[in-house]
């Protein structure tokens, strides 16, 4: 998990839920993705064991303004969020549970 998206910060009205009280793991999925099955799960379970770590999934086809706005391109895109909505990290496809708990050491 690497790179950064275009803007810089998010918070919760952009998000439609509330941020992680230390970090946010942002979802960008689509309806036929199966990758994005997999990714949720992975995503739910790393929240599930760190305190303090929330998981936010979003329909991008249903958001297209912030889809554009931090140029994803392609489900499942992941972000990286610390306390404040700064993203410290972005990935593209269906990560790996050890890389999401690395990703969120940049985090916290």
């Amino acid at each position: 998990m690497d790179g950064q998206a275009r803007a810089n910060r998010l918070d919760a009205a952009q998000l439609g839920a509330e941020l992680g009280e230390r970090a946010t793991l942002v979802q960008f999925s689509s309806a036929f993705c199966q990758p994005c099955r997999a990714t949720r799960r992975t995503l739910g379970e790393v929240a599930g064991m760190v305190d303090g770590v929330a998981h936010v999934e979003i329909d991008a086809e249903a958001h297209l303004t912030l889809v554009r706005e931090l140029d994803i391109s392609r489900t499942p895109t992941v972000l990286v969020l610390d306390a404040t909505g700064r993203i410290v990290r972005r990935a593209v496809g269906q990560p790996r549970t050890v890389d999401v708990v690395a990703a969120l050491g940049h985090a916290m």
